[in-house]
């Protein structure tokens, strides 16, 4: 006979085998964009590594971008968080200088927007020769909203003309979610009012919560508050510390991964 399990392992070992039948359907084919997410979780050694690792993903996996970069909002304006490389940042900054641009009226309309060709788009004042001028073509770029505020947005770029087609915004609104989630955790954790300073460090025990309510929100199909609460009702009812109880989640999704473990990107 078995030892009976801890209050937190029990717990954790719930939301992982309930996991497993939450994201392989019927046909067992898990999407992509889901295990890598999962992945992402269970192996970022920080909020600031996990989003860098986000944003290369997106890129790889939305068919035509070449770079992705992740704004956030603040009060003096917004910054980026994480980029694949220099194309994305200097993208990013170009409209951070002129205060317009796709990747602002996305973050602040709340709406997808995507440009075909930056030599002849019109829109955004001087923006759009400028973002030619350091080879960026075309864009999409989608707004991340987190508890009904629009928070930010993750943009994509390409050197091509006419670069992004539905299914690129198809994949890449999944990605703007999974965003989305992260940035909700991290602000909802988030002690200091500089919130952008906050998601540039190292979260300590707070990234392992933030990994937990991912998992959760992936078994339970809730928002990343919710999820943050059902942490926190678990928490309460064993009398068990919070990180402990985030922490036994990550370890036991990462002990259900395959022997030969997540990708390495």
């Amino acid at each position: 006979m078995g030892h009976p399990q801890d209050p937190a392992q029990e717990f954790c070992t719930t939301v992982v085998d309930t996991l497993h039948d939450d994201l392989v359907p019927d046909d067992g084919e898990t999407a992509p964009e889901d295990a890598d997410f999962l992945a992402l979780l269970a192996t970022a050694g920080d909020l600031n590594a996990f989003l860098e690792d986000l944003v290369r993903l997106a890129a790889r996996q939305t068919p035509s971008a070449e770079a992705c970069g992740l704004t956030l909002a603040r009060g003096s304006g917004a910054v980026t968080v994480a980029c694949t490389d220099s194309l994305a940042e200097q993208a990013d900054e170009r409209q951070y200088l002129v205060d317009d641009g796709p990747c602002l009226q996305a973050m602040r309309e709340r709406v997808v927007v995507r440009v075909d060709d930056m030599t002849t788009d019109e829109r955004w004042g001087p923006y759009p020769s400028l973002a030619a001028q350091v080879g960026v073509r075309s864009s999409l770029s989608l707004p991340l909203v987190v508890e009904g505020r629009s928070r930010g947005a993750l943009n994509l770029y390409a050197t091509a003309v006419k670069a992004f087609t539905d299914d690129d915004e198809r994949v890449a609104t999944r990605w703007a979610g999974q965003a989305a989630g992260a940035l909700a955790v991290a602000l909802r954790l988030a002690d200091s009012d500089d919130r952008a300073t906050q998601l540039q460090g190292g979260l300590d025990s707070r990234t392992m919560i933030g990994q937990a309510v991912g998992l959760v929100m992936a078994q339970e199909r809730c928002t990343a508050e919710e999820a943050f609460r059902l942490l926190t009702l678990a928490s309460q009812r064993r009398n068990v510390k919070l990180r402990e109880i985030a922490a036994g989640i990550v370890q036991a999704f990462e002990a259900a991964l395959p022997e030969s473990g997540p990708r390495r990107w």
